[in-house]
């Protein structure tokens, strides 16, 4: 079965390279959103599997994006410029795509 992968990110040029890379690697990109409303939307619709998330979309942080993920049980890696000490504690466990990438090489 196909991992469904909502992805979260207000850069167009990235969002098409990530769903790109997703699409080579075999998964379905559920739905690409810009804003914390339309991905909490996208995330409270579920059937997904998997969540990408831009820590800064646009100026707002999408930490309540990560926060319904987290109730709803469905992973998510974060895809950020940040270095390790912009993200809050709470995340830092999490994994994480540093920006700028060149590609993705390897299934996540």
């Amino acid at each position: 079965m196909t991992m469904r992968v909502l992805l979260v990110e207000d850069e167009s040029l990235v969002a098409m390279l990530l769903e790109d890379c997703l699409a080579e690697l075999g998964y379905e990109v559920a739905a690409t959103v810009a804003d914390v409303d339309a991905a909490l939307q996208a995330v409270q619709e579920g059937n997904l599997d998997l969540a990408l998330l831009d820590i800064n979309l646009g100026g707002t942080l999408s930490f309540p994006i990560a926060e319904e993920l987290d109730a709803r049980g469905v992973p998510y890696i974060f895809v950020t410029g940040y270095a390790q000490g912009g993200i809050p504690e709470k995340y830092r466990h999490r994994h994480g795509l540093q920006k700028p990438f060149h590609l993705l090489i390897s299934p996540i």
